[in-house]
Parts: structure tokens; sequence; C-alpha cells
């Protein structure tokens, strides 16, 4: 049952392609507030590697979701999914329109239609199969998860890291297959879903992430790390920017062969990404630029 004409208006798409700045422009028009959907902004700790939005941009909008979690807090999807609807109603008593912004398909999912239930994963596991990840690579977990659950393996992004260490955590804390926690059910909300999507040239958005990269390292990401580096087997940190410092750090490569493994795996991730969103038959997709467009679409 829909809350009269509420909206939550979701900006979604590759790392780097201008989320942050058309949702500013979004949420100024339509004078309303910002959720993060983003599950590594959450951190306060990183402050560079996650690219949040510059201090600037969090005085012109409130933004939620954004540094409110430190990384030795134990988060997860199932409770952004609950702390997310309890912000959105208490939002939609003075906001028609709310935005969402974020390039995490799993958070954005979690909001639209919601997940079963997952079983909590202690620190000791998580630690445990993150310190063997970061060791032995992901051949290891790939081989790790076709074998105890060939039918999640089957279907997930192969390639996609967070996706395979979930899997493997489910079954390390329960014994059971995370497949089998799966019933696909879809959870109606209280309000109506318009997704937007954003996206340019390969060659733009390449370029684009080439020069955010060489921001991060100017900016300072290599003293964030090694201030981090402690930390580094926590899940927050199993992240694109962080991992390949550590691995510089831990003189397994030059600083400059890490700087350009960051931009090569921000690159695939953006592929991940873009393959995830083009999944959903309900995203309307734009350029950056196309604003009016979007705000036209929104008031349909």
């Amino acid at each position: 049952m829909k809350m009269g004409n509420k909206k939550v208006v979701f900006i979604v798409g590759p790392t780097a392609v201008g989320k942050t700045a058309l949702s500013i422009k979004l949420a100024k028009h339509f004078n309303t507030e910002i959720i993060s959907c983003d599950s590594r902004q959450f951190y306060k700790e990183l402050l560079i590697g996650t690219a949040p939005p510059d201090k600037n941009e969090l005085k012109k909008i409130k933004h939620h979701f954004i540094h409110n979690l430190s990384i030795t807090n134990n988060y997860n999807v199932g409770k952004f999914e609950a702390d997310a609807l309890l912000i959105i109603e208490e939002l939609h008593q003075k906001n028609d329109i709310l935005i969402a912004v974020g390039g995490s398909g799993l958070y954005v999912d979690a909001i639209c239609k919601g997940f079963d239930k997952l079983p909590k994963i202690s620190s000791k596991n998580r630690e445990n199969i993150n310190y063997n990840y970061n060791k032995l690579g992901l051949e290891w977990l790939q081989e790790e998860v076709q074998m105890i659950d060939p039918k999640f393996y089957e279907n997930c992004e192969k390639n996609n890291p967070q996706r395979l260490l979930r899997a493997l955590e489910v079954y390390k804390e329960t014994g059971k297959t995370f497949s089998s926690f799966k019933t696909n059910k879809h959870k109606e909300r209280p309000f109506e879903i318009i997704k937007i999507g954003l996206n340019i040239d390969r060659e733009k958005l390449y370029s684009r992430i080439n020069k955010r990269v060489d921001k991060m390292i100017n900016d300072g990401l290599l003293e964030e790390a090694i201030s981090l580096e402690k930390h580094r087997n926590l899940n927050a940190l199993q992240t694109v920017g962080y991992k390949e410092i550590f691995s510089f750090l831990n003189n397994e490569t030059t600083l400059e062969s890490a700087i350009e493994q960051i931009k090569q795996n921000t690159r695939r991730f953006a592929k991940r990404q873009l393959t995830w969103f083009r999944k959903n038959k309900n995203i309307k997709w734009f350029e950056p630029q196309e604003i009016e467009k979007i705000k036209t679409f929104i008031g349909l």
C-alpha cells in the first residue's frame, strides 16, 4: 500500500559517472535529502579511497549513511535495509520525494525489494576468511565457493569478491549454503520507486576513473592506507584502492604498479556495476548532464 504520492528516486550507475553531483542538484530542486546506498561510504575512517561526497557537498544537502559507522562495526545489508526503511519513513513525513544514490546494487535492492534474513557472521570467521583471501587471492575464493555452493556459484558474478566472500562466510558460520537462504520474494514498499541510471561513453568514463585515482593519491590515499594497515583483514577494507596499497606496503609490488592496479580494478568494478544495473529493466538511462529530462521524468 503506497503512502499517497511518496517517492524514492534512485540514482545508480558506475563509479565516477557523476551520481553525487546530479543527486545534489536534484535534492536542491526538490528541496529534499539524500540517502546513500554505497556500501563503503558508511565508514568514517575511509575518507579518501571510497570517494565520498566532500565537505562542501555534504554542507549543501543533508546526507544519510555517510561516515556514520566505524570500520570495526559489524554492519551488513540486512541492517542497512532496516535502518534505511526507518529513515525513509521518517523523511517522508516532510518530503514527498527522496533521493537515493549509489553504485552498490545489493544495497539499492535492499531498499527496493528487501532480502531474506541471513545469519550473523562472527568477527572471527569473517577475519579468518578475509585473511585467507588476502593471502591466496581471488582464484582461491572462487574455488572455495564453487566447491561449497555450486548452485550459487553458477549464477553469481564470479569476479566480484564481495559476493563470494559473503557466500563463504555464511557457509563457514552455519554449515548451510548461501543459496539455501534465498527465497527471492520481493517485499512490498509503501512508496513509489523510480530508478534513474547514469552512463557515459566508456572511454570518457575510464578517463574520469583514472583522473579520480590520481586525485586520491594526491589527496593522501597512501597515508590513509598506512594508518589503516593493521585493520586490513576487516570487511570494510576488502575494497579497491586499499587492497592494492596494502600489497605495496607488503613489498609485493611497486607504488607505481599499485596505482595502475587501482585504476584497472576500478575500471573492472565499473564494468561489473553496469552489468548488474543493466539487468534491471525498470531503470531509465540518461547521461549526467540531461538534468531537465531527468526532472521531467521524475515528475511523471
